[in-house]
This record gives structure tokens, sequence and C-alpha cells, in this order.
């Protein structure tokens, strides 16, 4: 169990920081100052994702919440770039998120 709650505490502080940074990039494509609405909602919930770090890294180590969190963060963050704002994807971001999940898979620890 303790595992599942690691792991998904990171999952969910990955997905409110790119929430808070969809929310700064929309400001700054708009051209609106960071203490915009978009600006200061962004950077609010990295204070939120700060407390789902806590209790991941309480649950499992550094280095898998590290690992999960830039593997969950890589996955949407390429995702809401092709979505959003019509991105490209390349080989070298398909080889990349191989590489983050064969990491992540190379990281977990099950006690």
């Amino acid at each position: 169990m303790q595992i599942v709650i690691g792991y998904g505490s990171a999952l969910l502080c990955a997905l409110v920081v790119i929430f808070g940074d969809t929310l700064i990039k929309l400001a700054a494509d708009q051209g609106q100052p960071l203490h915009a609405p978009a600006g200061l909602a962004g950077l609010s919930l990295y204070v939120l994702s700060g407390m789902f770090w806590f209790v991941a890294v309480q649950q499992i180590s550094l280095g898998q919440a590290g690992v999960a969190f830039a593997m969950f963060s890589l996955l949407a963050l390429c995702a809401i770039g092709v979505m959003v704002f019509d991105e490209p994807v390349a080989w070298r971001e398909i080889a990349g998120i191989g590489c983050a999940l064969a990491a992540l898979l190379l990281m977990v620890r099950v006690a």
C-alpha cells in the first residue's frame, strides 16, 4: 500500500504542477504578466503540489519519487503540447518517453 500511496502522490503532484504550468503558459502566450489571474493561479498550484510531494517522499525514496515525477510530467506535458499548443512530436520525444518509462520500471522497489 505504501508504494501505491507514494507513486499516486507523485502522480498527483505532477498533475497539479502540469496544470499550473499550463495556466502560466497560457498567460505567457497571451502576453499577460505573471501577476495576472492565470499566472497567480498557476503559482498557487505549485504550493498544492508541494503537499503531494511531501506525502510521496514519505512513502517512497527520493529517487523513486523523482523518476516517477519526471516520467509523469514528461508524458503529460508532451500530450498537452500536442493537443493544446499544436506542438509536433519527433522521434526524439518518443525515444525520451521510452527511456523515462524504462527508468521508472528500473527504480520501482516493491517491498
